[in-house]
């Protein structure tokens, strides 16, 4: 009978597990496109993420965008020309290859980003406020063993 109660009891753990990610899930969503329209009004959430990765990761060409994202070069084409055509991103020759393109964010997009960051970084220090460091700590390394469990 323990068995039956401790496998009850895993299974409702794990079924509140997956409503809290879904949760989540619809969170981040929601944040994500206030974020991008943070950055700029027209810009849309999957355009702000290539932003992002493009800021991350330094100058790419529109092939290597194709491959982060899983997306084919048309789709990435148009997600960029809507960056160069907001001023966020510019495209230059790639000095290993002068018949090549390299897509490197514009000033006027790394200052955008920038001041979205600062923004969200305060709002969620706020939010977190009343979680002790050790809380904090310890919901990091939860997260960090629960993605490294879905990999």
């Amino acid at each position: 009978m323990s068995t039956e109660v401790t496998a009850s009891a895993r299974h409702d753990v794990l079924r509140q597990i997956e409503s809290e990610v879904g949760s989540l899930i619809r969170r981040v969503k929601r944040v994500m496109g206030e974020r991008a329209r943070e950055v700029h009004p027209d810009l849309h959430p999957m355009t702000f993420f290539i932003l992002n990765h493009l800021a991350a990761t330094g100058p790419l060409r529109a092939a290597d965008l194709s491959d982060a994202f899983a997306m084919d070069k048309g789709g990435v084409s148009r997600q960029v020309q809507t960056l160069v055509d907001l001023g966020l991103v510019e495209r230059h020759r790639d000095p290993e290859d002068g018949r090549a393109l390299v897509l490197v964010v514009s000033d006027e997009g790394r200052d955008r980003l920038e001041r979205m960051s600062q923004v969200r970084r305060e709002r969620f220090d706020e939010r977190l406020a009343a979680w002790s460091d050790a809380e904090l700590a310890s919901f990091v390394a939860s997260l960090a063993r629960y993605n490294a469990s879905l990999e």
